[in-house]
């Protein structure tokens, strides 16, 4: 069977953490979707890994990371990606089916978002150009790097859709590009449904990875004010090529407080000393972008339809200890001047003491008693079971929940 760790908010949930810390019950870890937009960072043994397509799982020797065929990718960031790990064939793959992301998709990216008359505030990293070209069916794959005399023609034809496009490279300059990389990332490309499906033929358990969150699904998110992928449990199936039978447990990852990064509604936002105490304390800047985040108070609303949409069986609350030293914490439960996307949404607050002293604690009954009411009084909320509690960014601090 297969698991799926998804975000239920806007992204930067602690996905990575939470992956980290269950990949050693997995056989592999596959990403479904996104790019090298998203930015998962693990802590472990002291040392700050930050992850933007490989994988979770890749600390681990035993464990096999698959980019699967949903994602997008930059060679160069791939490549660059690799290099600290060193040779990982063997324990890494990469779908044939993947569309590349070239170096005039982040160009078009950038003009886009600067001449946009309502920009969204994406990362500029070509993201939502391949996925143009990919629906488009004028995109390039991994897996026509495999094969030189077809690709020219490819790149030409690829070429030719984009003639309107400024600062087009030339069909040559994009061949030396994709010749250059392609002895870098080919050993790692491979059928990778395949290799899943074997795996499920065998029994080894699969862990599917989301990237960014579910309030920024392509369907479901604050649209337009999202990114180009689905994002949710859904999009784990076509994104990887599992069958929606071979899916198991959802979990769901929350910080117990919240962010945004780039445009679009945020209801709980706050931007005064509480926003402030968060992204201090919280190191609320992209692993991506090094953008500073939006902070505000955990959003119960948005969580809730998260949940729902995804199925989730249980939830993951991430970083709990950057609440410590609040006087007051704030949750909101509900909306006034609701719309669609959430714009003009104005939150009902429902108020919590706050705590001190929640930092490194691995055991619910040692957390402060005015923490232990709040994972409840969240869990009962959003009406889905709290598993699990993270209280730092170290990989051994998190409280089980029965």
């Amino acid at each position: 069977m297969a698991d799926v760790v998804v975000g239920v908010q806007w992204g930067d949930e602690g996905k990575g953490k939470l992956v980290d810390r269950l990949a050693p019950n997995y056989d592999f870890v596959v990403r479904f979707q996104g790019g090298h937009n998203a930015g998962h960072t693990i802590v472990a043994n002291g040392k700050t890994h930050a992850l933007h397509l490989i994988p979770s799982g890749v600390l681990y020797p035993q464990c096999k990371n698959v980019i699967g065929n949903g994602v997008v990718v930059a060679l160069d960031a791939l490549a660059e990606e690799i290099k600290p790990f060193g040779d990982l064939k063997g324990r890494l793959f990469v779908s044939e089916r993947a569309h590349l992301i070239l170096p005039h998709h982040c160009l078009q990216d950038v003009r886009t978002e600067g001449n946009a008359t309502r920009a969204i505030g994406t990362t500029k990293k070509g993201i939502g150009p391949a996925y143009q070209d990919k629906v488009g069916r004028v995109g390039l794959r991994v897996g026509d790097l495999k094969e030189p005399k077809l690709l020219k023609e490819k790149i030409a034809q690829h070429l030719s859709a984009h003639a309107h496009i400024p600062d087009l490279p030339t069909l040559t300059a994009l061949e030396d590009y994709l010749n250059a990389y392609a002895p870098l990332i080919l050993p790692y490309a491979t059928d990778t449904t395949a290799l899943l499906w074997e795996a499920i033929d065998r029994q080894q358990k699969i862990l599917l990875e989301g990237a960014q969150g579910s309030m920024l699904d392509v369907d479901f998110g604050t649209y337009p004010y999202v990114t180009s992928s689905t994002t949710i449990a859904a999009g784990a199936c076509s994104g990887s090529g599992l069958s929606v039978k071979d899916i198991g447990k959802i979990i769901g990852v929350a910080k117990a407080y919240c962010t945004r990064v780039g445009l679009g509604p945020f209801p709980t936002e706050d931007l005064g000393q509480v926003g402030a105490h968060l992204r201090e304390k919280g190191h609320e800047y992209g692993t991506t972008t090094n953008r500073a985040r939006r902070c505000g108070y955990f959003d119960a609303v948005a969580v809730k339809y998260a949940c729902r949409l995804n199925g989730c069986d249980e939830v993951a609350l991430m970083k709990l200890d950057v609440l410590d030293g609040l006087e007051e914490i704030l949750v909101g439960v509900g909306y006034e001047n609701t719309s669609p996307n959430l714009e003009g949404a104005k939150p009902i607050y429902k108020s919590f003491k706050g705590w001190n002293n929640s930092a490194g604690v691995s055991d619910f009954n040692a957390l402060p008693k005015e923490a232990q009411a709040y994972i409840l009084a969240l869990q009962e909320i959003i009406g889905v079971k709290i598993g699990a509690v993270s209280t730092s960014p170290k990989r051994e601090n998190m409280v089980l929940l029965p």
